[in-house]
């Protein structure tokens, strides 16, 4: 990929000689722009950036920006040689020949046979669409000359101008959101230093007040999602009787206001029954599961504990992101060099449908040479795309799918460091006789260093099998999507089939090497080994998997959730100027959404990071209990490691004093 691989394909639009547009040092450096000869040739603008128009394409220094036809300028060249100089620089170069009848000229593509106002987009020039009292127009024209003699409608363009139309919306509303974001940047980088701060605050105060905190931040969540009810209440009543708000969200359509939306009475209807839903489940499960909760707060404070004695591995998920952020960029790089390795294609592109040589391919060194001219009047050899037809360029799909393989590979090892990491370094903690004293200094840095130098092949290993899965769901999805129109059932109902399957499988193979990788940590164990011992360890402990590690689980995830709604809950008071003291402060946004979805996400990320530490933690303390109480038994002569209060939670004897 990086001999033949070439970005410039990707950065400079091509025109139909195979050479880049705005290139330097080239005859089309100050011309940056790919012009199409005749735009109604084009379906759509997917079309048009896949560079597969069935129209001549030349590079220009600038969009047409008036309606002129090559019939008019010919005929007025003499007298009015200003229009003929501006025409003809959308004519192929060196062209200057107004003499030359239009017949031959429209037959060759000496010029195109129109040229409408345009701007440019995606380095393309796309008609100057709008929309005037709901009548499609260009450059506020309903009508427009096509060069042959016809008069035709604007919305002969349609085909092209629906789908061009929406990406200039999108275009349009992802201006003002980058505006939001260069505006309020600096507001929401605050608001993710407050949920860093939340969130650390939250990990340390469990060390000391696990389950008043724990009720705290459960009752916080009922009664976020409770004024949250209430308000969507309070919104819908509030519109009853407001002319237009009984319309439903399928009678407005799309819209790029999302402001609108919340003029309807059905959105906030919506709202507040989803609430309600996620409420009651909430209640529902608290009820339920009140008495395995008892039991986790006995993990989550250990875990806070272990955590407070090695602050370091709060900090971890810094590397993993920076060696997973090096892993995309490798690929992404290396994609597009593969993606660029093709060599020009040229194709015969002819005017008349019936020509047998139209989509051949061609030389363009020897096409004139030939008898397609003859046989084809008009017809021209063309650049169509990159490929070739040798057997590097047969085989880059499957360097494509080898280049996600190892990236997957890759992604997954970096995942498998951090998880032994943090394993051995909280595994150094609850294996110490005395805490802390016991504990070895820099415990996360010599986890570190042993798994680097012990543990690579074996995280490899681990990483490998879950890549090889993951490869295979790739390959399902993208079988899936290529055989979406498919008519054949079985076919369907296979593939769904086997995409469950390889799903189910990738997850319990993420747990087992999860697993795996505690145990790896704890005794240096080879990859299969320690897989083997976690798993029948785990099944000789079932039902404490359950009721501590998940419900563990599931209790941090609504500390994340905690985190994100009170600080998306902030946020929102904030950018809608609803808080008085910083209602000057607050800045004037075009979509209040941005900033506000921005900090929700980015604060959920920040609380993922380091509740997915904690989750580690607890994982681990959960697994060296389970080992704890195998290996030993309470006697002097095998004493307990775990803490006293875990001890009493879990109904065992009392602990025999330790030997120091």
């Amino acid at each position: 990929a990086w001999v033949h691989g070439d970005p410039r394909k990707v950065i400079y639009p091509t025109d139909s000689y195979g050479q880049f547009c705005g290139q330097k040092d080239t005859v089309n450096e100050n011309k940056t722009i790919l012009f199409y000869f005749n735009i109604l040739k084009c379906a759509s603008p997917v079309v048009l950036i896949n560079l597969q128009c069935p129209t001549t394409q030349l590079c220009v220094s600038k969009c047409p920006d008036r309606f002129a036809t090559y019939i008019d300028v010919q005929a007025s060249y003499r007298y009015k040689p200003d229009q003929w100089n501006y025409f003809r620089q959308f004519c192929k170069p060196g062209f200057n020949n107004p003499r030359k009848s239009v017949a031959q000229v429209l037959r060759d593509e000496d010029c195109p046979s129109m040229i409408i106002p345009s701007r440019p987009f995606l380095k393309r020039c796309f008609p100057d669409f709008s929309t005037k009292n709901g009548v499609l127009t260009v450059a506020n024209q309903t009508t427009f000359r096509d060069g042959r003699g016809k008069t035709r409608n604007v919305t002969d363009l349609r085909e092209a101008a629906n789908g061009i139309n929406s990406v200039l919306d999108a275009r349009s509303v992802g201006v003002k959101i980058f505006e939001d974001y260069a505006i309020s940047w600096y507001w929401i980088l605050i608001g993710l230093f407050i949920a860093m701060i939340v969130s650390l605050l939250f990990l340390v105060l469990l060390r000391f007040t696990a389950g008043v905190l724990f009720w705290i931040f459960i009752f916080g969540v009922i009664g976020i999602i409770g004024y949250g009810i209430w308000h969507c209440y309070w919104e819908y009543d509030h519109l009853k009787g407001i002319p237009g708000s009984d319309l439903t969200v399928y009678d407005i359509g799309f819209q790029t206001d999302f402001r609108v939306y919340l003029q309807l009475r059905q959105t906030w209807l919506a709202f507040m029954i989803l609430l309600c839903i996620v409420e009651v489940v909430i209640i529902l499960m608290l009820i339920f599961l009140r008495n395995r909760i008892r039991i986790a707060i006995a993990l989550l404070k250990e875990g806070s504990r272990a955590i407070g004695y090695i602050m370091s591995t709060l900090f971890y998920p810094i590397v993993t992101f920076v060696l997973i952020a090096i892993c995309i960029s490798y690929w992404a790089v290396t994609a597009v060099f593969l993606a660029t390795s093709g060599e020009p294609v040229y194709k015969v592109m002819a005017n008349q449908t019936l020509c047998k040589y139209a989509n051949l391919t061609c030389d363009p060194e020897t096409f004139n040479k030939t008898n397609v001219t003859k046989l084809c009047p008009g017809a021209q050899c063309t650049f169509a795309f990159y490929g070739g037809e040798s057997l590097y360029h047969k085989y880059i799909f499957i360097f494509q799918l080898a280049n996600a393989f190892v990236f997957l590979w890759l992604v997954n090892f970096a995942i498998a460091l951090g998880q032994c990491t943090l394993a051995g370094a909280f595994a150094s903690y609850y294996w110490a006789s005395q805490k802390p004293a016991d504990i070895p200094l820099w415990p996360l840095f010599s986890s570190f260093g042993r798994a680097i130098r012990y543990h690579t092949g074996s995280l490899a290993f681990g990483a490998l099998i879950l890549a090889i899965v993951q490869l295979i769901r790739v390959i399902l999805e993208y079988l899936d999507h290529k055989l979406k129109g498919t008519q054949n059932s079985f076919t369907r109902f296979l593939l769904c089939c086997l995409k469950c399957c390889f799903w189910c499988l990738e997850k319990f193979l993420k747990f087992i090497n999860r697993n795996a990788y505690i145990m790896i940590a704890i005794y240096g164990k080879n990859f299969c080994t320690s897989a083997k011992e976690a798993f029948f360890l785990l099944m000789r402990n079932v039902v404490r998997v359950a009721v501590l590690d998940k419900v563990t689980d599931f209790l941090l995830f609504l500390g994340k959730i905690l985190v994100a709604g009170g600080v998306g809950v902030l946020a929102f008071f904030f950018f809608t100027q609803r808080i008085p003291i910083f209602a000057q402060e607050a800045p004037a946004l075009n979509y209040y959404w941005v900033p506000l979805l921005t900090v929700i996400i980015g604060s959920y990320l920040v609380a993922h990071g380091f509740f997915s530490v904690y989750a580690m933690c607890v994982d681990t303390l959960f697994l060296c209990f389970c080992e704890d109480l195998e290996r030993n038994d309470g006697s002097t002569a095998k004493p307990y490691f775990m803490s006293a209060s875990l001890h009493r939670i879990l109904g065992k004897k009392e602990l025999n004093p330790k030997k120091a």
